[in-house]
């Protein structure tokens, strides 16, 4: 490998010494052809970005144009973080913002810096300031307890006990309580009550509700004076979408109303789900699924657009659901349900889990087998677990390691691994002995697992690393880059390649006098 600089040594004991110091070496781009574009010398280049390159030369940070030029000079050691389009680095003094363009925010003289999308939100000891792109104007917030950049860009303060919103119309205004949550406006709290308000600070529903909390998407629950009400967020006016005098309970995301004591409705966020007579228990089974327990003994499934499960079975417990079949209890057994209620596949096994592909996997005792839609044994419960199965295959476990199996049962691996792992189009990342290799979507090993570490890109970039050795293959084999860089790092976006060659040393021997006295100069 040629070398395009030199480290000097120095003698500490024996014939000869190797520097600690570190020096930069050769990074090389090449197209996607193979083709070399240009040289360049840096200890470290990242691409952190569609068009973030980033390059490291001795304590210098530099963004880089896309032929490895420096075209801004970053005021940092280190890449801190990249939040796109943010570049937080780290100095000596503390912490620096650079939008990905090369424009300065902020020095890097703070402690901490939160960002949104044209906002950053800097502190330094109990002192605060934004910074607004739109303007790239830094203004001071002034000494606080605390603050918070939300998801949406609004500042939440905190002051001697209150919240505040100090880019709002009215930033002196104290509240009890400012809250973020998932939707698009934060829940207030005054010494009147609750409300809400929207992205301007503005109310969108006065604070005189007695208890409000959010419930999901943009909805809040509450209790007001003697009503329930159910309320959805509007960033001119809120809407009361649902309000009623009779006892509505809310545990997670499971809501419920009582009328005279008795359940009779399940709620969804802004109204009614299911108003029924007769039922006496509900349970949440899984996201936006109910399972629904009547006076008779009769079970069913509810999902959001209604019975996933009509209301005619007698399952004990019925959860959700694939390819048309539920699974559901009964006396201590598993079996599968249709949505009519009716048993096609009857409850006589220890567990079972979903279908997949038309197969299904079920317990007997403690080990695992294969079922059809039928209820059909398609292969014997010899398996500790069983994964769902995709593109005609499933991951296996036994004693000995995992295996890919067939949807007949039948192995496809003969060799068990310590892990295997799915990857993007139905590769598999395998593992065994703490050394890892590949299988094609077909199962058949195209990389014994002898390598420390392995990036599938796709099928003619397969990134490999070996004690400290990089290179990259095809999938037939065919040798891209040989084992002998230092890194490879794919930039896709600009269609090349960056490749940092080995550093190997120089070591300059050095003689021992005989009556063991360096020579002078040595």
């Amino acid at each position: 490998m040629n070398l395009n600089f030199t480290r000097i040594f120095t003698l500490l004991l024996g014939i000869c010494l190797i520097s600690l110091k570190a020096y930069s070496q050769t990074w090389e781009s090449y197209d996607l052809q193979g083709n070399l574009k240009v040289r360049a010398v840096y200890d470290e280049i990242k691409v952190l970005g569609e068009t973030v390159l980033i390059g490291k030369k001795d304590s210098s940070l530099s963004l880089l144009s896309r032929d490895l030029k420096p075209i801004v000079n970053l005021q940092g050691n280190e890449i801190y973080q990249y939040l796109s389009p943010w570049i937080l680095v780290k100095g000596p003094k503390g912490i620096g913002a650079y939008h990905e363009y090369g424009q300065q925010a902020l020095a890097p003289e703070y402690e901490e810096i939160q960002t949104y999308i044209t906002r950053l939100l800097a502190k330094k000891g109990n002192s605060y300031w934004i910074f607004e792109r739109g303007t790239g104007k830094i203004t001071s917030l002034g000494t606080l307890e605390n603050a918070k950049l939300t998801k949406l860009g609004m500042v939440i303060a905190q002051k001697q006990g209150k919240y505040y919103l100090p880019l709002s119309k009215d930033p002196g205004k104290p509240y009890d309580l400012l809250e973020e949550n998932d939707g698009n406006y934060l829940l207030a709290k005054e010494s009147s009550g609750y409300g809400i308000i929207n992205l301007e600070g503005d109310y969108v529903l006065d604070p005189n509700i007695t208890q409000l909390e959010y419930s999901r998407n943009n909805h809040f629950y509450g209790f007001n004076q003697s009503q329930y009400v159910l309320i959805k967020g509007d960033e001119i006016k809120a809407d009361v979408s649902y309000n009623s005098y009779h006892k509505i309970t809310k545990e997670g995301d499971l809501m419920l109303e009582y009328i005279h004591g008795k359940l009779r409705r399940v709620m969804k966020e802004d109204g009614i789900l299911l108003d029924i007579v007769g039922m006496e228990e509900v349970q949440l089974v899984g996201k936006d699924h109910y399972f629904i327990r009547f006076r008779e003994q009769k079970t069913g499934l509810l999902g959001k657009s209604g019975w996933l499960v009509r209301p005619e079975s007698d399952a004990e417990w019925i959860g959700p659901g694939s390819e048309g079949l539920f699974p559901a209890r009964k006396a201590g057994k598993s079996g599968f349900l249709n949505s009519d209620g009716r048993w096609v596949i009857q409850p006589t096994f220890t567990e079972v889990q979903n279908f997949s592909e038309q197969v299904g996997e079920f317990k007997s005792g403690y080990s695992w087998g294969l079922l059809s839609p039928s209820g059909q044994t398609i292969s014997s419960p010899n398996w500790e677990e069983i994964k769902p199965f995709s593109s005609g295959k499933g991951i296996a476990k036994n004693s000995g390691g995992l295996f890919l199996i067939g949807k007949s049962g039948d192995l496809i691996t003969q060799e068990p691994f310590d892990q295997i792992c799915r990857i993007k189009d139905g590769y598999f990342l395998v593992e065994k002995s703490g050394k890892r290799g590949l299988l094609n979507p077909e199962g058949k090993q195209i990389i014994a697992p002898e390598f420390d570490f392995i990036q599938f890109e796709n099928q003619d970039f397969i990134l490999l690393a070996n004690s400290g050795k990089v290179g990259v293959i095809k999938e037939n084999g065919d040798m891209v880059f040989p084992m002998d860089y230092e890194e490879i790092i794919p930039d896709w976006t600009n269609n090349q390649i960056l490749v940092k060659e080995m550093y190997t040393p120089v070591v300059i021997p050095v003689e021992e006098p005989s009556n063991g006295k360096r020579k002078k100069g040595a």
